[in-house]
């Protein structure tokens, strides 16, 4: 007796053990596959039932099953209209049963929003950002001098809070003046370097101790000092 013919058997009997075998690779794709299986089967089963009040039952008690096995979606906001647009997805836009919501179509779901256009300013001092280059250019187009002058001195006293802010370290007021005519072309100076607030109090303000601020320079000038 061959080997075949021993073995023969054995694969009658798994066969009518085991008649419907499927592999993940001959089933039908699962659209959301978070629900898993049994959940897509019975969605396929409720599109076959002939009632209409079948369906509705049957897609009601399919909605608190999903809801069951995806709590998480409980924190979303109406979690349950949530609930309702996955079913009709899986189900293809197949099932015809009475929804509480709006019924979306395939459109909806695949419809892709515009593109938001990426804003390509050139902004020369990162710590500033464009909304200081926009102010800048505002103040610069001001007509009355002396109004000029006064939103000149806010103008540049929040640079100088947005640099230490930044940077958290002091800096002089000439290097503020100086990017302020930088930015807006010669346009706004100020001549007197005095007038803005001093470094100490805009620290205060932020919340940075200058006296800690003093200690971090002494370690850091420490730190990268050179080995003999």
């Amino acid at each position: 007796m061959s080997s075949i013919e021993l073995i023969k058997p054995r694969i009658v009997t798994f066969e009518k053990t085991f008649p419907m075998m499927e592999y993940n690779t001959a089933r039908p794709k699962m659209l959301i596959p978070e629900y898993g299986r049994n959940v897509q089967k019975m969605i396929d089963f409720a599109i076959q039932l002939p009632s209409r009040d079948e369906r509705n039952k049957a897609a009601r008690a399919i909605i608190e099953v999903m809801g069951q096995l995806n709590p998480h979606l409980r924190d979303t906001d109406d979690y349950r209209h949530v609930l309702w647009t996955h079913l009709f997805i899986m189900s293809d836009f197949k099932i015809d049963v009475d929804s509480p919501y709006p019924i979306p179509t395939s459109e909806d779901i695949l419809l892709k929003p515009d593109l938001l256009k990426y804003p390509k300013n050139r902004i020369r001092y990162g710590h500033y950002g464009h909304n200081v280059q926009k102010m800048i250019s505002n103040v610069a187009s001001i007509e009355n001098d002396e109004e000029r002058e006064i939103v000149t001195n806010r103008l540049a006293n929040l640079m100088k809070k947005l640099y230490v802010s930044y940077n958290n370290e002091a800096v002089e007021n000439e290097v503020i003046l100086e990017q302020l005519v930088e930015l807006s072309d010669g346009k706004l100076k100020l001549s007197n370097a005095n007038e803005l607030t001093a470094t100490q109090q805009i620290l205060k303000s932020i919340g940075v101790q200058p006296s800690n601020l003093n200690r971090n320079k002494k370690i850091s000038k420490g730190k990268f000092k050179k080995k003999r």
